[in-house]
């Protein structure tokens, strides 16, 4: 079987969906984040924290985590990296002195504005297959999904994990 038709059959199965999705994600992620990584030696969480920053600016750490769910640490982490390099600068609040802002510096948005303009033909490279209104289409149902209760939490998932654990707790 070749892997065309490996994965055939994962489309085919019961988690098509997910794998699907997870495919596709995992795909892009592989292509683009390693030539953010090798050109830049910057990891995903550090460009996609600069594009928030850019985007938002003032925007606190925990706030970026809202925007591309990472774990808080991996947030900070990044933050320190963007900081240490010169591309971004923290400054205290003047509402509440324990509370950081984050701002892009010029070098910053102008390592932003290269980054966008190759991920911008990248985005063009990865729709290509499909036409102006399946693009919009495409678009209009991963945003239902992405605006659903569900995307970040699950009552399936938390529930099985409770009933794994009575359950060894009734062995043990």
């Amino acid at each position: 079987m070749n892997e065309q038709e490996k994965l055939d059959v994962i489309f085919e199965s019961d988690l098509r969906y997910l794998m699907l999705i997870s495919y596709i994600v995992l795909g892009n992620n592989a292509v683009t984040n390693k030539f953010i990584e090798r050109t830049y030696e910057m990891p995903v969480q550090a460009w996609s924290a600069l594009f928030a920053i850019v985007m938002f600016p003032g925007i606190r750490a925990k706030e970026i985590r809202h925007l591309f769910p990472r774990p808080q640490n991996s947030i900070s982490r990044a933050a320190s990296l963007l900081e240490a390099r010169g591309l971004i600068e923290q400054k205290t609040s003047a509402a509440d002195g324990r509370e950081k802002k984050l701002f892009a510096t010029e070098t910053g948005k102008e390592l932003l504005t290269e980054i966008r303009a190759v991920s911008v033909l990248r985005q063009e490279e990865l729709f290509a297959p499909l036409n102006d209104e399946e693009r919009e289409t495409f678009f209009q149902l991963a945003r239902k999904i992405a605006a659903g209760s569900k995307l970040l939490q699950t009552k399936t998932m938390e529930d099985t994990l409770q009933h794994r654990k009575r359950s060894e707790n009734r062995t043990t």
